[in-house]
């Protein structure tokens, strides 16, 4: 069992010098004693802090203890709750403490090539810190700008019309007309397209063009398309290649889920695109009102520029 409880060295003995000036004893011993976790400034009594548990003498205390519990983020104290809580937690920081001194027990806290990468990870803290300061104005997308990006990557999202598109090439006006009626009865669209349909590119799918998008038909169908209500065959509509007949269906809650996916992978593009924008012209800002002036050793790299 842990022995939470804060060690205490009882010295209250106080001497006199020669000329008669006190002093403590204690003072004289606290840097012999300073290695042993015993910490003595005086005689009269100190305010002690809390332990919460000691390590091979090094002591937890309960503010080092509150302070990494509350770095710890929301959702995952909530997962301490459920694995043990504060307790688990306080094993965890026991276990890390150990480590720390074998660690230091090894000379790694010594070891040179762990200080420059210590050093290199605190500049670049540094380095976080002072362009979360540069940049603390949030950088934002405007519902414009949002809809001009995805106007221009318009080929990889869906139509907001969101429908399947069917149709079928017939030759002549009767036979469109015939079809047309007898899918209204309950007939099979896809059956009589892969029958009657002279569309040799969509006859072997049943007249399955897929999710409608934009230039996906000639427009005589597509202004059709576009007022035409999912599950309902169009009248023949008539081209220079014969009559169609189209149909529209609603798609499948997997391909809308795609598309969700893909319109919001573009926002988080244009994010990005603006947040870099950003951050060179803080790079420039800063650039403006410095003195740079290459040495002449710099000739080595821009002599080397394009080598492998």
């Amino acid at each position: 069992m842990i022995n939470t409880r804060t060690p205490r060295l009882m010295m209250s003995l106080c001497v006199r010098c020669a000329d008669q000036t006190p002093f403590c004893l204690p003072l004289l011993l606290a840097g012999l004693l300073a290695g042993s976790g015993l910490a003595l400034s005086s005689c009269s009594p100190q305010h002690e802090e809390p332990v919460v548990a000691l390590v091979n003498g090094r002591a937890i205390t309960k503010t080092e203890f509150d302070m990494h519990w509350g770095e710890l983020s929301e959702a995952t104290r909530d997962r301490y709750t459920k694995v043990g809580g504060k307790r688990q937690f306080l094993d965890e920081l026991i276990t890390r403490e150990l480590l720390m001194q074998e660690a230091r027990r090894r000379g790694l806290d010594q070891n040179d090539a762990i200080r420059d990468k210590a050093q290199r990870y605190k500049e670049q803290l540094i380095l976080d810190e002072l362009l979360k300061d540069k940049l603390q104005s949030k950088v934002e997308i405007t519902q414009n700008e949002l809809d001009a990006y995805y106007e221009a990557h318009a080929r990889e999202l869906l139509d907001p019309l969101k429908v399947q598109v069917s149709l079928m090439l017939l030759p002549n006006f009767p036979a469109a007309k015939d079809l047309e009626t007898q899918v209204n009865r309950g007939g099979s669209f896809a059956g009589f397209a892969k029958r009657y349909s002279i569309d040799e590119k969509t006859k072997a799918q049943g007249g399955d063009l897929g999710p409608y998008r934009r230039g996906l038909v000639i427009p005589e169908v597509d202004a059709v398309i576009r007022t035409l209500k999912p599950g309902l065959v169009s009248a023949p509509i008539k081209t220079e290649s014969g009559y169609y007949l189209v149909m529209t269906t609603p798609l499948d809650k997997e391909i809308i889920q795609a598309d969700l996916a893909t319109q919001e992978r573009l926002r988080q593009e244009l994010l990005a695109d603006k947040r870099r924008k950003r951050f060179e012209e803080v790079i420039t800002d800063i650039r403006t009102n410095a003195t740079i002036r290459l040495a002449d050793a710099s000739r080595h790299i821009t002599d080397d520029a394009g080598k492998p």
